[in-house]
Protein backbone atom coordinates (compact mmCIF):
# COMPACT_ATOMS: atom_id res chain seq x y z
CA UNK A 1 0.00 0.00 0.00
CA UNK A 2 1.30 3.91 -0.96
CA UNK A 3 2.28 6.10 2.16
CA UNK A 4 0.24 8.59 0.37
CA UNK A 5 -2.06 9.06 -2.12
CA UNK A 6 -2.95 11.95 -4.67
CA UNK A 7 -6.65 14.09 -4.37
CA UNK A 8 -8.56 14.42 -7.17
CA UNK A 9 -8.89 18.03 -7.82
CA UNK A 10 -11.80 19.34 -9.68
CA UNK A 11 -11.34 21.80 -12.22
CA UNK A 12 -11.92 25.52 -11.37
CA UNK A 13 -15.92 26.66 -12.81
CA UNK A 14 -15.61 29.05 -15.81
CA UNK A 15 -18.05 32.48 -14.77
CA UNK A 16 -18.49 34.28 -18.28
CA UNK A 17 -16.88 34.08 -21.31
CA UNK A 18 -12.92 35.40 -21.47
CA UNK A 19 -12.69 33.58 -24.94
CA UNK A 20 -13.73 37.01 -26.66
CA UNK A 21 -11.04 38.69 -25.99
CA UNK A 22 -8.71 36.02 -27.28
CA UNK A 23 -10.52 35.79 -30.35
CA UNK A 24 -9.89 39.50 -30.87
CA UNK A 25 -6.44 39.21 -29.97
CA UNK A 26 -5.49 36.08 -32.38
CA UNK A 27 -7.50 38.53 -34.87
CA UNK A 28 -5.25 41.19 -34.62
CA UNK A 29 -1.96 39.26 -34.74
CA UNK A 30 -3.68 37.01 -37.91
CA UNK A 31 -4.43 40.37 -39.94
CA UNK A 32 -0.11 41.24 -39.24
CA UNK A 33 1.06 38.00 -40.26
CA UNK A 34 -1.26 38.31 -43.92
CA UNK A 35 0.27 41.63 -44.29
CA UNK A 36 3.55 40.61 -43.66
CA UNK A 37 3.07 37.11 -46.26
CA UNK A 38 1.37 39.86 -48.83
CA UNK A 39 4.61 41.93 -48.81
CA UNK A 40 6.65 39.22 -49.20
CA UNK A 41 5.01 37.25 -51.68
CA UNK A 42 4.48 40.91 -53.65
CA UNK A 43 8.55 41.29 -53.76
CA UNK A 44 9.16 37.66 -54.48
CA UNK A 45 6.54 38.16 -57.81
CA UNK A 46 8.84 41.34 -58.52
CA UNK A 47 12.03 39.98 -58.27
CA UNK A 48 11.02 36.66 -60.21
CA UNK A 49 9.91 39.17 -62.76
CA UNK A 50 12.55 41.02 -62.89
CA UNK A 51 15.49 38.13 -62.92
CA UNK A 52 13.62 36.29 -66.12
CA UNK A 53 14.11 36.55 -69.60
CA UNK A 54 11.23 36.44 -70.91
CA UNK A 55 9.26 39.44 -68.48
CA UNK A 56 7.08 41.12 -69.80
CA UNK A 57 6.15 39.15 -73.18
CA UNK A 58 3.08 38.01 -72.28
CA UNK A 59 3.85 34.79 -71.12
CA UNK A 60 3.21 33.34 -67.86
CA UNK A 61 5.20 32.35 -65.41
CA UNK A 62 4.32 28.78 -64.42
CA UNK A 63 6.93 27.49 -61.78
CA UNK A 64 4.00 26.53 -59.29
Amino acid sequence: MPAFSFEKISPPVRRGPIASIAKKQRGVIVQILNRFVEARVKRTLREEKASSPVAGKGRKNRSR
